[in-house]
């Protein structure tokens, strides 16, 4: 599993890509390739928990949204994550 953290800036473009964003999330927990997901509260950044292989299947995830991308939203941390409970 791989946890993925997220700022938020105020840049509009940032609110306009969040509904197309919202929905390939939906797909992803759909197909079983995301576990959890949600902004945080002040809405300053979000949280994404990805149950995937490797990092290059979280590399592809984040390269086919351009969410990522977007002006106002900047990937913070990227980690691996191995957890003892599910």
């Amino acid at each position: 599993m791989f946890i993925l953290e997220l700022s938020f800036g105020d840049e509009p473009d940032r609110l306009a890509a969040r509904p197309a964003h919202r929905e390939r999330l939906q797909a992803l927990r759909q197909e079983g390739r995301l576990a959890m997901a949600g902004p945080f509260s002040d809405d300053s950044g979000a949280l994404l928990i990805f149950d995937v292989a490797d990092a290059e299947a979280l590399a592809a995830i984040v390269a086919e949204d351009p969410y990522y991308r977007t002006p106002g939203v900047t990937i913070v941390s990227q980690r691996e994550w191995s957890p003892i409970i599910r």
